[in-house]
């Protein structure tokens, strides 16, 4: 650390103190990845769960279900951010949380759907016009102020990924 001070310093450069550090990889970050090894003792490339953690929060920025936009408007700026950030972060080796990510913002465009859609009579109608059983449409109509809980299992057989990607959902797998 001390050598790196001093050649940094014939640059005009400071290390941060606070980030830098001489140890391991594990454990530590580097540009939002992280490390982590895999069977065979291979070392593989991982985003940080605090990277993970800020996709979340600005997800969420741009899903509010109280903003009153459509889909479409609302797919739409979500795909400038996530197209980036799919870019930024392609080096990672996880494609276990590409597929978690995945099915949370959709999630995310069901609830605003169902949010839309307001009453329980809405909800029935417009899950039967697009294929629902009765039972599932009236099971998610009946709860139909439980927006997050009703747009989970029984919702992923009529808003589907194809749904998603006809509003013009971006993906990261």
């Amino acid at each position: 650390m001390a050598l790196l001070r001093r050649l940094y310093g014939r640059l005009h450069l400071t290390v941060n103190e606070a980030k830098s550090a001489v140890a391991s990889v594990f454990g530590r970050k580097f540009l939002g990845y992280a490390f982590w090894v895999a069977p065979g003792g291979v070392v593989k490339r991982r985003v940080a769960d605090k990277a993970i953690k800020a996709f979340k929060d600005r997800v969420r920025e741009r899903t509010a279900r109280v903003t009153g936009r459509s889909l479409k408007s609302v797919t739409e700026r979500l795909n400038v951010f996530v197209r980036g950030w799919k870019a930024y972060f392609r080096l990672a080796q996880t494609p276990r949380v590409w597929r978690e990510l995945d099915e949370w913002m959709r999630h995310r465009l069901r609830a605003i759907q169902l949010k839309q859609w307001t009453t329980s009579r809405t909800i029935f109608r417009e899950l039967t016009a697009r294929g629902a059983s009765l039972d599932v449409a009236s099971r998610v109509a009946v709860n139909s102020r439980r927006w997050w809980r009703n747009s989970a299992k029984l919702l992923n057989t009529v808003l589907t990924i194809k749904w998603a990607d006809q509003l013009g959902m971006p993906r990261l797998t």
